[in-house]
């Protein structure tokens, strides 16, 4: 397997991660858009992209191979809960 091979694997292996932190950063700016923010959504689009790597390698570690449903789950409940903490959620 030569250079662009494993590239392409990789990006693929991460592009989950990467449309669902694009979808939820954007799509939070729409929907809450009176929440407070603690940070701009350049950070914010890579502590999404970041918390969805960690998960998704996580589950590559866990179940031995990647595509598994429970990986998927889980990247989208952590993706919401840090979306939550990053809108500071806790308050009204």
């Amino acid at each position: 397997m030569d250079t662009t091979h494993v590239l392409l694997h990789l990006a693929n292996f991460f592009a989950p991660a990467l449309f669902l932190a694009v979808c939820v950063t954007v799509l939070a700016r729409f929907f809450m858009p009176k929440r407070p923010k603690m940070i701009n959504w350049p950070a914010g689009l890579a502590i999404q992209l970041v918390v969805g790597a960690v998960v998704l390698l996580a589950g590559l570690a866990l179940f031995g191979t990647d595509a598994k449903m429970a990986t998927y789950a889980a990247l989208v409940v952590c993706s919401g809960l840090t979306q939550w903490l990053l809108l500071r959620g806790w308050r009204k």
